[in-house]
């Protein structure tokens, strides 16, 4: 079992993966509620999107908010956990995806660059990005020499993905924005109702 030093503690990778499922159902939910790019790109929280992806074995609809940053056009994004990574295993089985920017929604298609010249420079701009999470995780960009990099693509992966096409309609980010509306104004009413008593 491979354990990770966080913070200067030791943390099993298991529990580390049920950290990051629980910390992902938060992230979906700000991004369904329309709330997704509220804290988006600060220093501290980092570069956040969403990839939508086909599970390899289901064929359901998985999501998974990771940092990401964006280099003459194109998103990278890491997968920290490397080829073991499930939405890694998911993209490489199925590269068309989705992702969820600030900005907007885009269809790409997604390909591991872990091994193309230069990789070393865009995992530091990718972890830059990150915020906290880097150095949390032991990986300061501002710290860390080029070969130090070099050497964390040993298991880290670097993914690439071109946008295609924006796309619009249900289903994206905000799907569950309506419920602000909706919140206040029963909230609204219920203000009313009780001054009037």
């Amino acid at each position: 079992m491979y354990e990770y030093q966080i913070a200067g503690l030791k943390v099993s990778e298991d529990s580390l993966r049920s950290i990051f499922k629980s910390f992902n159902r938060f992230m979906m939910l700000l991004w369904r509620l329309g709330l997704g790019s509220w804290g988006n790109g600060t220093s501290f929280g980092g570069s956040l999107m969403v990839i939508k992806h086909t599970g390899r074995k289901t064929g359901l609809t998985r999501h998974t908010p990771v940092n990401y940053a964006i280099v003459d056009g194109d998103i990278y994004c890491t997968a920290g956990f490397g080829r073991v990574s499930d939405w890694y295993l998911n993209i490489m089985t199925n590269p068309e995806v989705e992702v969820w920017l600030p900005d907007g929604r885009w269809a790409g298609i997604a390909e591991d660059v872990t091994d193309m010249e230069g990789n070393y420079k865009i995992i530091r701009q990718v972890l830059i990005a990150s915020g906290f999470a880097g150095p949390l995780f032991g990986a300061n960009p501002k710290n860390l020499s080029d070969q130090d990099l070099i050497d964390l693509l040993d298991s880290y992966r670097l993914i690439r993905i071109k946008r295609s096409n924006a796309l619009t309609g249900p289903g994206g980010p905000g799907d569950l924005a309506w419920i602000w509306p909706t919140a206040t104004f029963f909230l609204l009413w219920v203000l009313i109702r009780r001054r009037r008593r």
